[in-house]
């Protein structure tokens, strides 16, 4: 009998087994992703409205993009040391979620010193057609704005990847389900911008100080700044985030975080650029890959609308109404661009797991570059057409919006795969989610400092040069003379053929 009890206590000991991590359910993931939605929809009211607005400030429009200089430079800082804060934060209410918040706040914030920039500016004195005050309101709200995009988005990332654990695929889901509320807030935002009667539901909006355009911006901020607390309000309740025990691994990644005294002791960015040496050759490609494709897509972004104004309906800020159509027509492609983006993000998943990370990273840089190429030849043909103070050709105008919605295909992906690829790859070092999330950023902020210095001289530069030249010059600079088209389709295209031969292809 007492061997028989001797047995069932040895068989009967619990085996000591590793602790088990609760899923998150993909329905909580997805709430929490719905914060893309509201801070991609101030975003896309940024892109729609915001270059055309600065010049019917009085800035020159060979320098309006040395104003998107502050989006770059505080993503190279912000994002990086908020992601390393991030990984450390010891908060009760979670690593990520302070961060988020403080970052809706901000923008919340930013959008109102916008919208009311002018009339700031009318307050202080502005009469004339320069108006200085107001541009000076406007350029502390702009770089307030980025600076607080750069400090949310980050975050939001870094949570998506600590719900999802080690899961490959929950991972690539939970970027999936980011993408498709970016497209979301991106067709209501340019939704937004494309509409000109805002200021008729906002009345308040119009007055002395500020024009129709400029009080159909303010009531389209009111309504960014109604939809992101909205969104943030369904994402952080929804994350039931736990706080960080200092002496133990983040509770969702099972990482090691160092002692205190010596992460005090450690500089931040000597910290950031002291892992690069730890990089597999995968992820220098994928950062390379990434650094390319934005060297192409920042340009679109910067100056779409104000292309469709200028180049497609002949208008110049200010003068006419055509400019303004062009804008809100620019809009409406952009809109068409976030559809074909929430679409294509719905069926990333099955899109990676038949091509490959590589091949469907390559195939859509392909597209992006062909699409630009497009742009410079609807650019030529509506040179050499004579519309005098009229509307474009219909053909023209439906063959710059199809080239826009096409290029939500590209964007889509490349909001995508370049995250889940670093993310799953990183992880293995043994860093902080949040601090991968910034050294990717620092492979699309370089390209965007690079263009935003540089594509302002080079307008002005050629904007005297004839259609021969500037086609030419356009294949191998940042933007033609007189239009913003895009360049650089042929070091895209080379650096696809890179995504689909160095990037494994079995997973995404």
């Amino acid at each position: 009998m007492p061997e028989i009890e001797r047995h069932r206590t040895r068989h009967s000991r619990p085996a000591i087994r590793e602790p088990v991590k609760h899923r998150v359910p993909l329905r909580l993931i997805f709430r929490v992703a719905s914060v893309a939605g509201g801070i991609q929809f101030g975003w896309a009211l940024q892109l729609s409205l915001l270059t055309p607005y600065v010049q019917e400030l009085g800035i020159p429009h060979a320098w309006a993009s040395i104003i998107w200089l502050c989006g770059p430079l505080s993503g190279l800082l912000v994002q990086p040391l908020v992601g390393h804060m991030s990984d450390k934060c010891t908060s009760r209410f979670g690593r990520r979620r302070p961060f988020i918040v403080v970052g809706a706040v901000s923008i919340m914030i930013a959008v109102l010193i916008i919208g009311f920039s002018a009339d700031i500016g009318w307050l202080l004195g502005d009469r004339g057609e320069i108006k200085v005050r107001a541009i000076a309101a406007f350029i502390v709200g702009f770089w307030l704005l980025d600076v607080a995009n750069n400090m949310t988005q980050g975050p939001c990332r870094a949570l998506l990847a600590d719900l999802t654990q080690k899961d490959h695929r929950r991972t690539r889901v939970a970027n999936a389900y980011f993408s498709l509320f970016m497209a979301i807030g991106n067709i209501l935002g340019f939704a937004t911008g494309s509409y000109s009667g805002w200021y008729k539901i906002f009345p308040f909006t119009l007055n002395s100080a500020c024009t129709v355009n400029c009080a159909n911006l303010k009531a389209a901020f009111i309504l960014d700044i109604i939809f992101i607390a909205t969104t943030t309000c369904i994402s952080i309740s929804a994350a039931n985030e736990q706080p960080l025990d200092p002496t133990r691994g983040s509770p969702h990644t099972g990482e090691e975080i160092a002692e205190s005294s010596h992460g005090q002791e450690e500089a931040f960015l000597w910290e950031l650029f002291g892992i690069l040496k730890f990089f597999p050759g995968v992820v220098w490609v994928i950062l390379l890959v990434t650094a390319l494709t934005w060297i192409g897509w920042f340009p679109f972004l910067l100056f779409d609308t104000d292309w469709f104004g200028r180049e497609i309906y002949g208008g110049e800020p200010n003068d006419g109404k055509n400019y303004s159509a062009g804008v809100r027509m620019g809009s409406l492609g952009l809109m068409l661009n976030s559809v074909l983006l929430g679409v294509t993000s719905l069926f990333m998943e099955k899109l990676c797991r038949k091509w490959g990370a590589g091949f469907t990273w390559g195939v859509s840089n392909v597209v992006m570059s062909l699409c630009f190429i497009a742009m410079l030849i609807i650019t030529a043909v509506r040179s050499n057409i004579d519309i005098g103070e009229g509307l474009p050709p219909d053909g023209i105008v439906i063959a710059a919006l199809v080239v826009f919605a096409i290029l939500g295909i590209p964007l889509a992906i490349t909001y995508s795969v370049p995250y889940a690829l670093v993310s799953s790859r990183i992880e293995a070092l043994g860093l902080g989610q949040g601090l991968s999330m910034g050294v990717l950023n620092l492979a699309i902020v370089f390209p965007q400092i690079v263009v935003s210095l540089g594509s302002g001289p080079w307008d002005e530069l050629f904007e005297a040069q004839d259609l021969c030249m500037r086609l030419f010059f356009a294949l191998e600079h940042e933007l033609d003379g007189a239009g913003n088209s895009p360049h650089w389709p042929w070091q895209v295209l080379n650096f696809s053929v890179v995504a689909v031969l160095a990037i494994p292809q079995s997973e995404c």
